[in-house]
C-alpha cells in the first residue's frame, strides 16, 4: 500500500518538536525509551565503525540530536573530528556542547536538512544515522541521501544506522507492529502505547532494512552487514 506522504509532518513540524525535546534527548535512557534496544544497538554500530576504522579521524552524525551517539563513538575512538547535522537548532547546540567538552578535534556543525548539506569527497571515516533515516519520504530522497553519504565515505569508510524499520512481507509487518504495540503498552500503559503509534503515524516513514541494503549496493557499497534486530528496530551498515 502507498503511503499518502501529504499527510505527513513536514520538516518544519518535526523540527518544532524536537526544539522542545532537548532535555529528554540529551539522555539516552530517557531520548530513546520508545525504542526497543537502544542501548544495544548504540553499542554495536559504535563498535563496528571502530572495529573498521580504529584509526579514524573524522566523523558524521546525520540527525545527531543531543549528541549521544557521537559521545558513544568518542569513548571508543578518542578525539575525532565532529561534523554534527541537525533540524533543530537546540539539539544541535547542545550536542555541539556536549562533544566540545568530550574531544580535541575539531566540531562543525550544520544546521538543516542532510539533503541539502554539501561536505567534500572522500573525507568521513565514519558516518552514523541514528534514528533519522525514518523521516526520508520518497524513493529518490533515500537514494539521494544514501548516494550523497557514498561520496562523501573515504574507501574503506562505513556506514551505520539505527532506526525503526517496517518489513516487506505484510503478514510479518503486522506481527511485529503487534509486538511493539505491546512492549509499548507494557512500557507505559494503552494511553503511552496510542501516544507512539500516533506520532510515528504521522511523522515517520521507515524503510525495511531489505530495502536499505539494496540501495546500499545499488549506490556502490562492498560489504552489508547486519549487526542487530529486535521486532521494529534493527542495526545495520555498510563499508565503502
Amino acid at each position: 500500500m502507498e503511503t499518502d506522504f501529504k499527510q505527513k509532518s513536514t520538516n518544519e513540524e518535526i523540527r518544532q518538536r524536537f526544539d522542545g525535546d532537548v532535555e529528554r534527548f540529551s539522555n539516552l535512557d530517557t531520548g530513546q525509551q520508545s525504542t526497543i534496544d537502544a542501548p544495544v544497538t548504540l553499542e554495536w554500530i559504535t563498535e563496528a565503525a571502530r572495529s573498521v576504522s580504529s584509526d579514524a579521524k573524522n566523523l558524521l552524525d546525520i540527525g545527531c540530536g543531543a549528541g549521544n551517539y557521537t559521545l558513544k563513538m568518542l569513548s571508543k575512538i578518542p578525539d575525532l573530528n565532529c561534523t554534527l547535522v541537525d533540524l533543530s537548532l537546540p539539539m544541535l547546540e547542545r550536542a555541539e556542547a556536549r562533544i566540545k567538552m568530550n574531544t580535541r578535534g575539531k566540531v562543525d556543525v550544520f544546521h538543516g536538512d542532510i539533503r541539502a548539506a554539501d561536505f567534500p569527497d572522500e573525507y568521513f571515516d565514519i558516518v552514523l544515522a541514528g534514528a533519522v533515516l525514518h523521516h526520508l519520504r520518497e524513493d529518490e530522497d533515500w537514494e539521494k541521501v544514501f548516494k550523497n553519504i557514498y561520496r562523501m565515505l573515504k574507501p574503506g569508510g562505513s556506514f551505520w544506522i539505527s532506526d525503526l524499520v517496517v518489513h516487506d512481507a505484510k503478514e510479518i509487518n503486522a506481527m511485529f507492529w503487534r509486538e511493539y504495540g505491546t512492549y509499548l503498552e507494557q512500557m507505559g500503559g494503552k494511553d503511552y502505547q496510542e501516544k507512539v503509534f500516533a506520532y510515528i503515524e504521522k511523522e515517520d516513514t521507515p524503510r525495511s532494512v531489505n530495502f536499505q541494503l539494496e540501495l546500499m549496493k545499488k549506490t556502490g557499497f562492498g560489504s552489508m552487514e547486519i549487526l542487530h534486530k529486535n521486532s521494529c528496530f534493527a542495526a545495520f551498515g555498510a563499508i565503502k
